[in-house]
């Protein structure tokens, strides 16, 4: 159940939304493998006062449409989320006409118990969607996620 939160800066279009929206799903679908309905993602605008960095974040100039995605989901491995930033920054040039100098991400790991929606089942012996086929099979990081502390 990802969480997905885009700030950009005031003015977009609600097609241009839907467009970033698109992209972003359907990295998450092909990459992670998340079901084709679990979609959640939360739009802010923020007003140019209020969406200040430099002209120029390492070495690289951004534009006046530069967004930050904030991805919420439980533990993935380095590569799954290296290949997801690759899926999302290729998405979002194809499906919304984004270059990548205008998108920053971050991932937000929660523990597998921090989820909850109605209709939701959680298979047990994974603590993911019993729908998903493609998990992480990372024991230890399991271990971290439900354990107490």
């Amino acid at each position: 159940m990802p969480l997905i939160t885009i700030y950009l800066r005031q003015g977009t279009t609600p097609e241009h939304r839907r467009n970033i929206s698109t992209a972003l799903h359907r990295a998450m679908v092909e990459v992670l493998k998340i079901p084709q309905d679990d979609q959640f993602h939360v739009f802010l605008e923020v007003t140019p006062d209020n969406f200040h960095m430099q002209p120029v974040v390492f070495g690289v100039a951004r534009s006046e449409r530069t967004m930050l995605i904030q991805l919420s989901f439980n533990h993935r491995t380095a590569e799954q989320k290296n290949e997801l930033f690759q899926a999302i920054t290729s998405n979002l040039r194809l499906f919304a006409d984004v270059p990548e100098e205008d998108v920053m991400m971050m991932i937000v790991e929660t523990a597998r118990e921090n989820w909850w929606a109605a209709g939701r089942v959680v298979n047990p012996a994974t603590g993911y969607d019993t729908r998903m086929t493609d998990v992480p099979t990372d024991t230890a990081a399991t271990t971290r996620s439900t354990s107490p502390g």
